[in-house]
């Protein structure tokens, strides 16, 4: 049976995503990675079954003889780099990521701080099939002592704040009642920002509820009142962030790869002259980083892609749309905070606001829809479905580009269309919803 997705094991919590499975995949996870008495790190964000998976996730480890270090509850790229600072054996977050309150996952990361592999996964599932026995020996489980102070001071030390001061500017931040509620204000603050916090408390009722990353109405309005510089939006595990400008415009993923790998190449620190992206990236984006001799490496969608390409091709930068933006530097994952720190020092020593470096990287008009579907990888490749799609490739032509692809973490077909004219975007995304819509499940 397969229980992986594109990021790692997702969905409704106490149906799909038990405690029995929690405890199969530690056993799984242990017997495939590592070996008895090794150590083992589990965070996990503000969701009600976050803290029934916990002591599931962390009985099956303990049981297969790993020693088990709980971080509570902190943003997904924490355990990344706790994992590297405590010399770690394997990392496990229970997160569902933006998905809503009633789903939540795991997912697992190697003693490098990166996500499993595909083929490791694969492992891990076919050890479940083969139900490891418990081990001889029983592992402990303590807490990890101050590791929310700790990331938060790996955050602070990727700048040079002594020559980097905040003070002056007003930062709306909304952490979208998840696992950056404590860290992400503190690290902002310490860096001299007035900081307004929205959806600020442990709430897994409403994580990711009517805010944060995936809705940036109410940060564009607390923006405007609070005549703020900027907006920041995490999603519920703080991977990825999203921004909004002074003017209440959105800098999305893309904008903040263009801005960070200009500025890198400006100050002769892109080597190589490469960024990382994923096929959801904007034609724009790629057109004008060859302006200034950078290349783009595309891969498919999702983050643990972008991060093996930017492994395999020693890039310094890459990322999704969505916010997902990795500082190889730094992580070898997503971090929300970092990424956000590292923007606002960039648009501090150039001193111009990013509302306006972001308007440095032209965006094609794009049209997004996700369908919901029960089955979306079956009707992505329904006949009458790719039809519609090929007929419609066929009419843009080279004015632009079409991607339809069954999400790896919800029930729906994700349909992008880029073209140079949005109308044009809108009825080729109209004919194409119209044909999934139609397909039988």
């Amino acid at each position: 049976m397969t229980f992986f997705g594109t990021d790692g094991v997702r969905g409704p919590a106490n149906r799909l995503l038990t405690p029995e499975l929690a405890v199969a995949l530690a056993r799984a996870a242990s017997a495939e990675t590592i070996s008895e008495g090794g150590r083992v790190i589990i965070g996990r964000d503000t969701r009600v079954s976050g803290s029934m998976l916990e002591a599931a996730l962390a009985s099956g480890f303990a049981s297969a003889g790993a020693d088990v270090c709980l971080a509570g509850i902190i943003p997904t790229p924490a355990i990344s780099f706790l994992i590297k600072d405590e010399r770690a054996d394997l990392g496990a977050v229970i997160s569902a990521s933006h998905n809503p309150p009633e789903d939540n996952g795991i997912k697992f990361f190697d003693r490098r701080g990166m996500k499993l592999a595909p083929e490791e996964e694969a492992a891990i599932e076919a050890a479940i099939a083969a139900n490891p026995a418990p081990a001889a020996r029983i592992g402990e489980i303590d807490q990890l002592e101050a590791a929310a102070t700790r990331y938060a001071a790996f955050l602070t030390g990727t700048i040079d704040v002594e020559h980097v001061d905040f003070s002056g500017m007003t930062i709306v931040v909304d952490c979208a009642y998840g696992a950056t509620v404590k860290i992400a204000p503190h690290v902002l603050r310490h860096l001299g920002a007035r900081v307004v916090a929205l959806h600020d408390t442990h709430d897994g009722d409403r994580i990711n509820q009517d805010c944060g990353s995936t809705c940036l109405e109410p940060l564009r309005l607390a923006v405007r009142e609070h005549t703020a510089d900027l907006g920041i939006a995490f999603d519920g595990d703080g991977d990825r962030v999203l921004l909004v400008g002074a003017d209440g415009e959105t800098i999305d993923g893309d904008r903040m790869i263009g801005i960070a790998a200009l500025q890198m190449a400006e100050t002769d620190a892109l080597s190589p002259p490469l960024v990382v992206t994923t096929v959801m990236s904007n034609l724009g984006l790629k057109t004008r980083l060859a302006e200034d001799g950078i290349d783009v490496s595309t891969t498919p969608v999702g983050d643990r892609h972008v991060s093996q390409r930017i492994t395999e091709t020693d890039a310094l930068i890459g990322g999704e749309p969505s916010g997902h933006i990795i500082f190889s530097e730094y992580s070898p994952t997503g971090d929300g905070i970092l990424t956000a720190v590292r923007l606002l020092e960039i648009a501090h020593r150039k001193g111009i606001d990013l509302q306006t470096l972001a308007q440095e990287i032209p965006l094609y008009p794009q049209v997004h829809r996700n369908v919901p579907c029960s089955l979306p990888r079956e009707i992505a490749e329904d006949p009458a479905v790719t039809k519609a799609v090929g007929a419609a490739e066929t009419a843009l032509g080279e004015r632009g580009r079409i991607v339809v692809r069954p999400s790896g973490t919800q029930p729906l077909v994700r349909i992008l269309v880029e073209a140079a004219d949005a109308d044009e975007c809108t009825h080729v995304a109209d004919s194409i919803e119209a044909a999934i819509r139609k397909a039988k499940p």
